[in-house]
């Protein structure tokens, strides 16, 4: 009976074991207490990295991968600071590269609010014609509790990282969207070597042959988006880039489609008029209703 009583007591090292009470000796107090420390303290990466890729969980962009994306799993992700903070969500840089320095590239990391933090007064019209599939979280999503504001942030992720999938596919000008995981996106960064961020074009002064050609690009853009049915719901000299002369489209969590949604033909007519307008203070001559009359022609609305 002794020995099978011994065999069934659990020994923490040589010296520590349970007591004959039930209860626990104050070195195996201080065992446990340093286990539980051990298991919460973040490991030291390699290349002092902060996390190790995380390329093989959540979703990945289209196919064929462009080649400067890094999809080794022996990478790691180094916060390199802040691009940009919004109402929705926030904007890192992040570098992944593998240990040895062999292979790295930069990326924006857009990282959605959590449902304390975000703001929804504009939720609601862009919304309009997307569904869950369960009414229990269509439900939840339109009275804004908290299980119902934390959907709409994931909602709002996959919508823009679906948008910029299928439009990097179909040829517009959008950064390439590297994955998905929960909330967060990683995307193409958008910017030189250093961490330098494209301008907006908001912040440029461009000559007027410069002009021209800008607003050649985001007519082209604009009517490449009517054509896929989409609008982008938001777009102004604020939320697109120029990067190496050419205008990017960027923060398309809200992007609508014309026909799903009510409003789709008011939103694409504002995606004409608000950057439009910017060309035309700077001087250009352009004929906004003509604009909207041909994007409409081109989603099919006419």
């Amino acid at each position: 009976m002794r020995d099978q009583s011994h065999r069934r007591r659990r020994r923490f090292d040589e010296d520590t074991t349970y007591a004959r009470t039930g209860r626990i000796t104050e070195a195996e107090r201080a065992w446990l207490a340093k286990q539980r420390e051990d298991a919460y303290s973040d490991p030291v990466l390699p290349g002092g990295g902060d996390r190790y890729s995380t390329w093989d969980t959540g979703e990945r962009g289209p196919t064929p991968y462009p080649d400067w994306v890094v999809t080794e799993l022996a990478a790691v992700d180094t916060e390199l600071g802040v691009l940009k903070t919004g109402k929705e969500a926030d904007v890192h840089l992040l570098r992944r590269g593998l240990p040895d320095g062999s292979r790295e590239c930069l990326l924006a990391a857009k990282r959605y609010r959590s449902s304390d933090h975000r703001q929804f007064h504009r939720d609601s019209g862009y919304l309009e014609g997307r569904r869950m599939r369960r009414s229990r979280e269509t439900r939840a999503m339109a009275s804004r509790t908290s299980f119902g504001r934390n959907l709409i942030a994931e909602q709002w992720a996959v919508a823009e990282f679906t948008a910029l999938g299928r439009l990097w596919t179909v040829g517009l000008p959008v950064p390439y969207p590297v994955q998905r995981n929960g909330t967060e996106l990683l995307l193409e960064f958008l910017g030189d070597a250093d961490g330098n961020a494209a301008p907006r074009l908001e912040q440029l002064r461009p000559g007027r042959d410069e002009l021209e050609y800008l607003w050649f690009q985001a007519e082209r853009a604009l009517t490449q988006l009517a054509a896929e049915g989409l609008a982008h719901g938001d777009l102004s000299a604020y939320n697109v880039l120029v990067h190496d002369d050419r205008l990017m489209l960027i923060d398309l969590p809200q992007v609508v489609d014309v026909f799903a949604n009510p409003g789709g033909p008011d939103y694409l007519a504002r995606d004409a008029a608000n950057p439009a307008r910017w060309f035309v203070v700077r001087g250009l001559e352009i004929n906004v209703p003509e604009l909207v009359a041909k994007l409409y022609e081109q989603a099919g609305l006419r």
